[in-house]
């Protein structure tokens, strides 16, 4: 049996550690260690929700599983938002970290926010939404417009939660921990147009230093394609 890696995989905007069943299953049976976190104030922790909830408060969720649980050698997953998470936790405890894989992701420079890496349209959008709930949070996007496939939009639905919008403003440092890394991993999603993440994968696709993939389908690879992904994840180990 091959050896077994722990890995760490972490959801994005709305979502929830549920988002990642189909990937995390077939993990755990080939023998791996696989934790799949919910962020404060999301999924089932959605009634932490509160205006006190920041882009810090994410990383620490990550550090603290890291270092509770006596996690090393970690193969750290950060889908969408995550990649402003998973980058913080490099900044932290890059010593614990195997490798990273951004799952259409942001991947920040340092001292950039979210709201740095959207278009206007979209960071007016972003403040439209915030505004209406007291700039505390920001309702789910339909799945329909992430282009998640049409039989689990229901369900993706269903599960999303209000997002803490103060987590969109707060700069990350972390970046250049990332680059220092084993193995750093980059899947887009190709399957839902110009996005925020296509520069991000056209300007990483140059970098030799960098493996890129690109899944033919919407922004939720790990509910449309998990089976992709799980392979993805194997070779980032």
């Amino acid at each position: 049996m091959a050896k077994k890696t722990t890995y760490v995989l972490v959801h994005g905007a709305w979502h929830g550690g549920w988002s990642y069943k189909r990937v995390a299953a077939p993990l755990r049976a080939r023998g791996h260690e696989v934790y799949t976190p919910t962020l404060t104030g999301l999924g089932e922790r959605s009634h932490l929700l509160g205006g006190g909830v920041t882009l810090s408060t994410h990383v620490a969720d990550i550090v603290n599983l890291l270092r509770w649980e006596e996690l090393t050698d970690v193969v750290l997953c950060g889908h969408s938002y995550a990649g402003m998470v998973i980058t913080g936790v490099a900044g932290l405890v890059p010593d614990l970290i195997r490798s990273a894989v951004y799952v259409d992701a942001y991947l920040p420079e340092e001292g950039q926010n979210l709201l740095d890496m959207v278009p206007e349209p979209l960071q007016k959008g972003f403040q439209a939404a915030a505004s209406k709930n007291g700039g505390v949070s920001m309702p789910p996007f339909p799945a329909e417009l992430l282009a998640v496939n049409p039989r689990d939009r229901a369900w993706v639905d269903a599960h999303c939660t209000p997002h803490p919008y103060a987590t969109f403003l707060e700069c990350v440092a972390g970046r250049t921990a990332v680059e220092r890394l084993g193995k750093r991993m980059y899947v887009y999603a190709a399957g839902w147009g110009e996005t925020p993440f296509t520069p991000i994968y056209e300007r990483l696709k140059a970098d030799p230093s960098w493996t890129v993939h690109a899944a033919p389908c919407g922004h939720d690879v790990m509910v449309d394609m998990p089976e992709l992904l799980v392979e993805l994840l194997l070779e980032a180990a």
